[in-house]
């Protein structure tokens, strides 16, 4: 295991001590979370790419639940770390079957470690007595880019350290994120599942305005010329285990919602029309005045 998986690893378990250690409140969960997927890379101008599998993922989610059931859902915040890259095709050789190209890519791969951070709101609803939770999330997420390396499909170049150099690449980035999942409640112990899909929107190179061509490069960058966008999308699944501060249950379960009472009087017209007429009719009465009566001064 690297260095930085095992930084990272205790930094999880760190807080997830700090945590347990604390008095936290009945409606707090602590979640470890681990699973893989795929990475992909969206550039422009567009480029021969691949979904690159085995992209490993795992940290720590910290959720709070409303106590009320005006607030459906939880808002929390995650630690995690995340394995991103691409494959682009950076030659082909091209053949001819019917008079039409077919191409025969070369690919370079790219691997990123980060660091995320999405900030979450995860609506859900209560299944089976309150033992199965199902939920779906949203997230706007922050990350920071620890390391790279790259390599070449036949071993064209020998792999690598990735060298980052500020005029031409990004450590800093951003995006959202959204997805879905269950947990089964086992007393105060979540299990569950979930997917998120993270849709990146800085890049992980900087444009052309920036850093234009590779001509001081080595073989850590097969971009001829720099792409004018570059963000890196992430496809994870993973397992996931929990544990609520509260024995009793969330509050929510137990708070009963107001009934909703139906109107019992109904409009009687006839009724209604009786009572303008004799309103009416008082109203005329106290209109007229008496003969040889002044009327009042004003």
């Amino acid at each position: 295991m690297s260095k930085i998986k095992i930084f990272t690893l205790g930094v999880v378990f760190a807080l997830l001590t700090i945590g347990c250690g604390t008095r936290a409140t009945a409606q707090h969960t602590l979640t470890l979370m681990g699973g893989t997927g795929s990475t992909y890379a969206r550039f422009y101008p567009a480029q021969e790419t691949k979904w690159l599998w085995g992209a490993e993922s795992f940290g720590l989610a910290w959720r709070y639940y409303s106590d009320t059931p005006r607030f459906v859902g939880a808002v929390g915040i995650d630690l995690e770390y995340m394995e991103r890259g691409f494959l682009m095709g950076y030659t082909y050789t091209s053949e001819f079957i019917d008079d039409k190209e077919i191409r025969h890519y070369q690919f370079y791969r790219r691997d990123v470690q980060s660091l995320m951070l999405p900030m979450v709101w995860q609506p859900h609803f209560y299944l089976l007595n309150n033992r199965l939770r199902v939920f779906v999330e949203a997230a706007f997420v922050l990350s920071f880019n620890i390391s790279s390396q790259y390599s070449y499909e036949n071993d064209r170049y020998p792999a690598g350290k990735y060298e980052w150099k500020v005029p031409r690449d990004n450590r800093f980035a951003y995006g959202l994120s959204g997805g879905a999942g269950f947990a089964v409640l086992l007393g105060q112990l979540e299990l569950g599942f979930k997917a998120r899909y993270n849709f990146g929107y800085s890049d992980l190179m900087k444009n052309r305005n920036k850093y234009y061509s590779n001509d001081t490069d080595g073989r850590e960058n097969p971009f001829r010329y720099s792409p004018l966008r570059s963000p890196v999308d992430n496809l994870t699944f993973s397992l996931t285990v929990g544990w609520r501060f509260n024995k009793r249950g969330f509050d929510e379960w137990f708070v009963k919602r107001p009934e909703r009472t139906k109107r019992l009087e109904s409009f009687n017209f006839s009724s209604a029309t009786n009572q303008a007429g004799r309103g009416g009719g008082a109203s005329g009465a106290m209109g007229q005045t008496r003969p040889g009566a002044q009327p009042p001064r004003r």
